[in-house]
């Protein structure tokens, strides 16, 4: 994947965080190590994104 012009973003609640997030051109979602750029993202569909970020914003994953 050319990733020359795919905008990445940092959340801006996660502080120090290492992880990017892009919209990718195929409409799917992209996530990558900022530590560790040589590596390919990780890809998730849009239907896939927005359930985890329902789940998320309900609180459903246990904090430790």
């Amino acid at each position: 994947m050319d990733q020359s012009e795919v905008l990445w973003r940092t959340s801006g609640f996660s502080g120090n965080s290492c992880v990017e997030v892009a919209f990718l051109p195929d409409s799917s979602i992209g996530l990558r190590d900022t530590k560790d750029r040589s590596r390919p993202p990780q890809r998730y569909s849009a239907t896939a994104w927005a359930s985890f970020l329902g789940d998320v914003r309900a609180d459903r994953f246990t904090r430790r």
